[in-house]
């Protein structure tokens, strides 16, 4: 990449490693192209770039991806290797066994395409999964969506992704969560709330006004996800 580009700024958490990059651009022209950021990439504030290279340990990759499609300002690309089910997992479609609330959150932010597969022969020594590259482009202008409220719906729509909607907001804790955002938004717009209230019929009749009270996670696409987070907004009941 050096060769290729105008600089390259590399994060690496192991100090082994970065003694021996350092080495191999020591003393040539590429030396002073070269920056590295020393430490945990997913407590490292990223500059500016245009390109993002990597290949990820399984245990972060779903955080640096929503690092970098949360990052600004907006960068063009990113090509990075992730274990074969995970980068499955980001091109997902709904109706497939491996769509979820990854699949959903990514392709809301960004484009995925998946590039080329990667056999586990090709590492030294052979890992025992298998490996998938794949290209992420962010959406520029970002969806007008507030992402905390639009995960805090996917959040509680894919913990069971088999089972209606209805049935998924019947729990305890969704109710208890949906009922104190709900009082803190009427208290803010002074509103007042019947005495008789209960959060869950609410609940209940916004799921059945949007037509989504016996759909299923697994099967709805953003703009089914978009529709029901706008019919619970206006009706006072918000996600975070």
């Amino acid at each position: 990449m050096l060769e290729k580009v105008k600089k390259v700024i590399a994060c690496e958490i192991d100090p082994r490693l970065v003694g021996e990059l350092q080495k191999r651009v020591q003393g040539t022209c590429l030396a002073n192209k070269l920056e590295i950021k020393v430490g945990d990439v997913l407590k490292t504030d990223l500059p500016f770039f245009d390109a993002c290279v990597a290949n990820l340990p399984y245990q972060i990759s779903s955080p640096f991806v929503f690092k970098l499609l949360l990052h600004r300002p907006f960068f063009r690309c990113a090509i990075l290797m992730f274990q074969r089910e995970f980068a499955l997992r980001l091109v997902a479609k709904p109706g497939s066994k491996l769509y979820c609330r990854l699949s959903i959150n990514t392709q809301l932010l960004a484009r995925v395409d998946h590039l080329m597969k990667v056999g586990r022969n090709n590492f030294r020594p052979p890992p025992k999964v298998e490996s998938s590259v794949v290209r992420i482009e962010p959406k520029n202008p970002p969806p007008p969506i507030n992402f905390q409220e639009w995960d805090g719906l996917v959040r509680i729509a894919f913990v069971r992704k088999n089972k209606t909607l209805s049935a998924a907001f019947k729990s305890s804790a969704v109710e208890q969560l949906l009922d104190h955002n709900y009082r803190v938004h009427c208290s803010l717009h002074n509103t007042e709330i019947p005495e008789n209230f209960k959060i869950a019929e609410k609940i209940q009749t916004v799921l059945k006004d949007t037509g989504y009270s016996e759909k299923r996670a697994r099967s709805m696409d953003i703009d089914d996800f978009i529709r029901l987070l706008h019919g619970f907004n206006s009706e006072g009941i918000h996600f975070s």
